[in-house]
């Protein structure tokens, strides 16, 4: 990952007004919630995409500066 961008994220969702915002994008994507829809296999992979959206934001806040 290029540590800039890392930079970037963490400057940006480790302010109070980026933590508000990171709270809104998990209850939008369901982060917290189960993903899978039964007998709904199309469902289940559009929610299983929006988790991984913040699974990504949580994983470069959690990644060390070089």
């Amino acid at each position: 990952m290029i540590q800039q961008l890392v930079v970037d994220y963490k400057i940006t969702f480790n302010s109070e007004h980026g933590r508000h915002v990171l709270a809104d994008l998990e209850e939008f994507a369901g982060y917290n919630k189960p993903c899978f829809s039964k007998g709904f296999p199309d469902e289940t992979a559009f929610m299983l995409g929006q988790r991984n959206i913040i699974l990504r934001i949580k994983r470069i806040l959690a990644e060390r500066e070089a």
